[in-house]
């Protein structure tokens, strides 16, 4: 029996390959309409993939580069990122990507009635949050008295995975899927099995991760990208 290698979901490059690319557009509306929650949710039906390169328009304003950015039937604006270093001040890159998409928005007359909303996800291979237990948190604006939410352009998701802890057969939910996809899906142990059981979407994605199905290109991009991730976490070991 031959045995499938399966690339790590959380390599920047095997993430854009899955959710990054025109051809596989209705994986990242799924994934999208499973996690993300909203007031008055909506189905995403279509997405757009802009620029995932946010250009300054001031000179020595800094470049971000994002994972993926897309924008829906309707204009509103996703970014989602997978963060596998350990840095300090994520949560601030996070406002930071999200303001810079905003207003990097067309020009539309002289108001801003057409500004759209921006929601922000990302999947964390480390704890962000040291007094949440909860792997999934969603942030918005509210008035801290009322508690009422006047400001609803800016959202932000973040998904933990170390506090993700469900096994196999306690999945339930597409979003439990999604989160045992990252966690485990280069693990080679009853893949094939899970493969099985899985929804068609999520079999999509397993099979994007096959190494055989990349290109000798992006073999040597995710194999680079690889190094670089263990390298950073051995220095993190090292330091600690």
């Amino acid at each position: 029996m031959t045995i499938t290698k399966y690339l790590n979901p959380r390599n920047d490059i095997a993430f854009k390959r899955i959710f990054g690319s025109e051809k596989n557009k209705d994986i990242l509306i799924h994934f999208l309409n499973d996690v993300i929650e909203t007031e008055g949710k909506k189905e995403i039906k279509n997405v757009t993939l802009l620029n995932p390169v946010q250009l300054p328009e001031m000179i020595g304003k800094k470049q971000s580069i994002v994972d993926v950015l897309c924008e829906d039937e309707d204009g509103t604006q996703y970014i989602v990122e997978m963060q596998v270093a350990k840095v300090a001040g994520f949560e601030k890159r996070a406002q930071y990507y999200a303001s810079k998409a905003y207003w990097l928005q067309p020009e539309s007359g002289d108001g801003y009635d057409h500004l759209k909303a921006v929601i922000f996800l990302a999947i964390r291979e480390y704890s962000m949050f040291k007094d949440k237990d909860k792997y999934k948190s969603v942030h918005v604006i509210l008035d801290n008295k009322t508690h009422e939410r006047n400001l609803k352009d800016f959202s932000f998701t973040f998904i933990e995975l170390p506090k993700f802890n469900k096994t196999k057969d306690e999945l339930k939910s597409y979003e439990d899927k999604w989160c045992y996809f990252f966690k485990h899906a280069d693990d080679p142990q009853d893949i094939h099995k899970l493969i099985e059981s899985s929804d068609d979407v999520i079999k999509k994605a397993y099979t994007e991760l096959q190494a055989h199905n990349c290109t000798n290109e992006e073999l040597t991009a995710y194999e680079a990208s690889e190094k670089i991730s263990k390298d950073a976490k051995a220095r993190e070991q090292y330091i600690q």
